[in-house]
């Protein structure tokens, strides 16, 4: 049984950094609004007259260094497969999009958005619950949840995504309706996932206990 746990859990996170990856894709075909961390970090590299790449390298570093001081337990498989794979699977689910549909009209967009968003935070959901390592980014409100327990995971989520969007806000980056659905909803929908689906196939027949 400990054995079949395990698979599952590195089943769960591969296949959910790989459809995260497909998401930002998604999103990105959309092109209304990109997701709070990606604003937070060209707001900076836009204050500091740089570029996205650059500070994006810079950001993650720091992050994960802050992780591996706090609690390191959160960096694992996960974490090494969302800096492997989560751009190459966007590329990838981008390139097949804009086969498909080249030039979308705006409810196609819309659509297009609402769905990855939806399926960004299930996919999100699995390899948070998978325990075995998180991106830099998405510890921070994990280690916050762990640390005050009396405010739920959901509500530090959308402290640190907000937080990312003023920066980005402050420093000349364009907000979209994706960023701001992103920003107030990922938290919520995340946990509910969490709750119904990612943990459930995780422990199985075991009790589960959630904020």
């Amino acid at each position: 049984m400990m054995m079949q746990e395990k698979v599952r859990r590195i089943f769960m996170s591969i296949v959910g950094v790989i459809v995260t990856g497909f998401c930002v894709g998604g999103l990105q075909k959309a092109n209304l609004g990109v997701d709070p961390f990606t604003c937070f970090v060209t707001g900076i590299a836009n204050l500091l007259h740089s570029t996205y790449s650059v500070f994006y390298l810079v950001i993650t570093a720091m992050l994960l260094l802050f992780v591996l001081l706090i609690r390191r337990h959160y960096i694992g498989l996960a974490t090494l497969l969302n800096l492997l794979l989560t751009g190459v699977s966007a590329d990838f689910s981008y390139q097949v999009i804009d086969k498909i549909i080249h030039q979308p009209t705006f409810i196609v967009r819309v659509v297009l958005m609402i769905g990855s968003i939806i399926v960004m935070c299930f996919s999100a959901s699995l390899y948070f619950t998978a325990d075995l390592g998180v991106s830099g980014y998405d510890a921070v409100a994990l280690i916050l949840a762990n640390k005050f327990t009396c405010v739920p995971f959901r509500y530090w989520r959308i402290l640190t995504d907000g937080f990312c969007v003023l920066v980005g806000f402050t420093f000349a980056v364009n907000i979209g309706l994706g960023t701001v659905i992103t920003a107030f909803f990922m938290g919520p929908f995340i946990q509910f996932f969490t709750i119904h689906i990612a943990e459930p196939f995780r422990y199985q027949n075991k009790q589960i206990l959630s904020n």
